[in-house]
């Protein structure tokens, strides 16, 4: 495969494996569980895998990520060093990411981000790719939340985006959780009206039919391809300029 595509697979929630597909890298993202074992397959056939963790949720976070010896690296929020499960994480291939944090070498250039929740976000930049992972960076209005809190959330959204404003990305996983019901994909198109976004996937939808973008959704000559997964195990390729593909 050329290295204008990746593949990628879904693993549960926010979890995905991204991997050049010559086996030179793989990232493995909010990986806390693995129905069809992509990451296994990965940590076999990749020559550098990279793991990260976007915060200590159950639902983006697995100690038992800590035993995959060739994992290259861990990069791990701030907030899951509080767990007694940090310790498993071998000291020498472990970085800890605060928010605005950054780390480079290997051929790799890692960016933190703060959240609207807990933990951090992700730039990383790989052998000519720029990928953000949002982790729980998201516009969480809540219709029944006060509306003090329904503030709050939405300053707080469009204080990070400021942070964000005008960066490319060549491919960003970002939420639409169907739980927001109306408000479910006002954060993903904030997103990307405001950054140079080149393709989207939609994340954190576990039992919500698949979100489709409205007409409304991308200004008016900024479309991009969509994928919005929802079965574990799905896989696509993605290619720069062209689009997702089986």
């Amino acid at each position: 495969m050329a290295n204008d595509s990746v593949r990628i697979a879904y693993l549960l929630n926010s979890g995905f494996v991204v991997e050049d597909g010559a086996g030179r890298w793989a990232l493995v993202f909010d990986a806390y569980r693995d129905v069809r074992g992509d990451v296994e397959r990965v940590l076999a056939s990749a020559a550098q895998v990279y793991f990260f963790v976007s915060h200590a949720h159950f639902d983006h976070f697995s100690p038992a990520i800590a035993r995959y010896e060739k994992a290259a690296k861990f990069f791990l929020s701030e907030d899951v060093r509080a767990l007694s499960e940090a310790r498993r994480f071998p000291a020498e291939k472990t970085v800890w990411l605060g928010k605005y944090d950054g780390w480079q070498g290997e051929g790799l250039r890692v960016e933190s981000f703060d959240s609207t929740d807990e933990g951090t976000s992700f730039l990383v930049e790989i052998d000519g790719w720029r990928i953000f992972h949002a982790g729980d960076f998201n516009w969480w209005h809540w219709s029944g939340d006060t509306r003090e809190n329904i503030k709050f959330a939405e300053n707080g959204f469009m204080k990070q985006m400021k942070r964000l404003d005008g960066r490319m990305f060549d491919l960003a996983f970002f939420p639409a959780d169907g739980r927001l019901e109306e408000a479910r994909d006002w954060g993903a198109k904030e997103f990307c009206r405001r950054t140079d976004t080149r393709a989207l996937v939609t994340m954190h939808s576990v039992g919500y039919p698949r979100f489709v973008p409205d007409a409304e959704f991308f200004a008016p000559g900024r479309e991009i391809p969509v994928w919005a997964p929802t079965e574990p195990g799905e896989r696509r390729i993605y290619q720069k300029g062209s689009g997702f593909s089986e």
